[in-house]
């Protein structure tokens, strides 16, 4: 009987420490003391995975980054970071900074420690037992391998938008810009000629590789502010699928920093250096320094399958050297609006294929005036509610486009500051003839040389495409 009873109060006692242990978080500490005591008794080796090799990203550290972030242990490190995934509510886990996950391979454990040094650089840490390393070693990073694939495999239709921050490194956040050729305002013929061209760069490495040349693409995008050449970029990015990088160069040191910046980057990518005429006269990077790296040695490392693409709001203040095809494959023009591409944005923007209003917009065009497609897409989206008093907008609009310039014309001026004017009016107005005689409340931003802007001008070839 004695011995019933001091069975039970051992199950009782037992049963007590148990409770003790998980809910007050001691069973984590024993957890701990206990791998490091089975820790006194083995010998060890660490592996580190940097995340750069050199100036390069270490393929592997993504990968072994994707694999861990996919382990249920990750629960179980001390500090673990909580982010939306794909779906509003759903929540994903991300192992934070020098944090410990463990895992099991063919029977073995292993230890990763995600590490980072006092100068930001990253890297993980493997710790096998020596005794397991010559049996697992090389089958488990296969196996990282092979689970990183098939997860970023399903993840392919997210594309990404880098950015750089300092210390020459690329923080993304996900992209999804809606703009593709399907919807973007552009002449059908100059549309498919870049599709196509596109497309056969899609099919070209071995071409290329044939050839002795890198797999690449450039692009020149120039014209006026607000005629779609950032929309471009992200309708190109689309149509190929492709990760965007946009480069900052106000935060670049200098020609080589930006080099190394570029080595950073991954295949499958478009990189855009935007407004390359004038952040280059404010930034410590150089014109020439830009556009060496398109075909410089460096290229055949960091360029392959990748289109590069730069705009600008005009090519005059350009070295034509700069601009040589194998720096710069493919120019395309980005003119102000004219009646044709005001006859796209109206359909876009309004729904309206055919209007009364129309003959008088396509008068004013043919007269000289002009908007940037931005500046008469903002009319139509405000005004939306109702085509005719949008079109009426665009009109008033035009017609003091016009006048502006028949008065620059004939006092001829030669300021070369910006000629803007402020409108007046509601953007909506309610009755009263819907808006005819009143102004639209936007500003019209003109440079000198688009007051200058003459009709013949227009029609000249928007794309200019060097042969390989």
């Amino acid at each position: 009987m004695g011995r019933i009873l001091w069975l039970l109060g051992a199950g009782i006692v037992l049963f007590l420490v148990r409770i003790v242990l998980f809910k007050t978080g001691l069973i984590h500490m024993v957890k701990k003391w206990r791998r490091t005591i089975v820790d006194l008794f083995h010998v060890y080796q660490h592996y580190k995975v940097p995340e750069f090799n050199e100036v390069q990203e270490n393929h592997l550290y993504r990968k072994v980054y994707t694999y861990l972030n996919s382990l249920s242990s990750i629960e179980d490190s001390d500090f673990t970071n909580l982010f939306t995934g794909k779906k509003s509510n759903e929540i994903v886990l991300r192992l934070d900074r020098n944090q410990v996950v463990g895992d099991e391979f063919l029977g073995a454990r292993v230890c990763w420690t995600n590490g980072e040094d006092e100068n930001g650089a990253k890297s993980f840490v493997l710790k096998i037992r020596i005794a397991d390393k010559r049996r697992i070693l090389g089958p488990y990073l296969q196996h990282i391998h092979t689970v990183a694939d098939e997860l970023e495999q399903r993840n392919t239709e997210l594309k990404k938008l880098f950015i750089n921050v300092k210390n020459k490194r690329w923080r993304s956040i996900p992209f999804n810009h809606p703009c593709t050729f399907d919807n973007i305002a552009m002449e059908t013929d100059l549309k498919n000629k870049v599709k196509s061209d596109l497309e056969s760069f899609l099919k070209g490495k071995q071409y290329y590789n044939r050839l002795g040349r890198v797999w690449k693409r450039s692009y020149l995008l120039y014209g006026p502010s607000g005629t779609g050449k950032s929309s471009f970029v992200a309708a190109m990015a689309n149509f190929l699928d492709y990760d965007v990088y946009d480069v900052d160069l106000s935060k670049v040191a200098d020609d080589s920093d930006l080099k190394m910046l570029l080595l950073q980057t991954r295949g499958k990518s478009v990189i855009v250096i935007e407004d390359l005429d004038r952040l280059a006269k404010s930034t410590a990077v150089s014109v020439s320094g830009i556009l060496n790296f398109t075909d410089s040695i460096l290229t055949s490392c960091a360029a392959d399958e990748r289109i590069m693409v730069f705009t600008m709001t005009g090519k005059e203040n350009i070295d034509p050297a700069m601009l040589r095809p194998g720096r710069v494959d493919v120019h395309i023009h980005f003119p102000l609006c004219d009646f044709t591409a005001f006859k796209t944005l109206a359909n876009s923007y309004l729904g309206v294929k055919e209007h009364k209003l129309f003959p008088q917009v396509e008068g004013i065009f043919q007269n000289g005036a002009s908007l940037s497609p931005a500046e008469i897409g903002e009319l139509m989206i405000a005004n939306r509610s109702s085509p005719t008093r949008a079109l009426k907008y665009v009109i008033n609009a035009l017609q003091r486009d016009g006048n502006v310039r028949r008065s620059f014309l004939e006092n001829g001026s030669r300021r070369s500051e910006d000629a803007s004017s402020e409108m007046s009016g509601p953007l909506c107005g309610g009755g009263g003839g819907g808006g005819g005689g009143s102004s639209p409340g936007v500003k019209e931003f003109r440079k000198l040389y688009g007051l200058l802007r003459i009709k013949s001008s227009r029609k000249s070839e928007s794309y200019d495409a060097a042969r390989d």
